[in-house]
């Protein structure tokens, strides 16, 4: 509940900022560095990832939309892994039993990595869950997506493969 407070209050934040400010999760913006452990307690790095298509999901056990998601980013991981696009799923829950609930029903088939503290979710301004953000093999941001719904599916996946040079 903590992480989720803390998440409403940088978007308080950004808002009383105003529009003049540029966040570097936007379009075209270098993305923010981003380094946390994975499920096996290595960490992992977003610049070792350069050269490759990378789709960061900010995710809770508590989003209800994040449960929609996982099934449809296991099929991009399947579809387009072997074509440069890798998902990294960043785990918001303080307790780590929360998320391992969550993905016993809802496994995934992609790299899971975990921020009790949400501090990665500050640094790239999540606004809501889940957010997403589509980065290019040159580290920038093309696009940013809060939530999800069945009917943005054939979008997202247009955009996936427009960053992987495949439309």
């Amino acid at each position: 509940m903590r992480t989720l407070r803390s998440l409403l209050g940088a978007s308080l934040l950004a808002l009383a900022l105003g529009p003049g400010v540029v966040s570097a999760t936007m379009p075209g913006a270098t993305a923010p560095a981003l380094e946390l452990p994975q499920a096996n307690g290595s960490p992992l790095r977003l610049a070792e990832l350069m050269g490759q298509v990378v789709y960061v999901d900010f995710w809770a056990s508590w989003c209800g939309p994040c449960r929609k998601s996982f099934p449809w980013m296991n099929a991009m991981q399947q579809r387009y892994g072997s074509q440069g696009l890798v998902i990294l799923a960043v785990n918001l829950d303080e307790a780590r039993a929360d998320a391992e609930a969550f993905l016993a029903a809802t496994p995934a088939a992609f790299t899971l990595l975990y921020d009790p503290s949400g501090q990665s979710a500050r640094s790239w301004r999540v606004k809501g869950m889940p957010t997403s953000y589509l980065i290019g093999a040159d580290g920038k941001v093309r696009l940013v997506h809060t939530g999800f719904r069945e009917e943005q599916r054939v979008e997202l996946e247009r955009q996936i493969r427009l960053a992987l040079a495949l439309e």
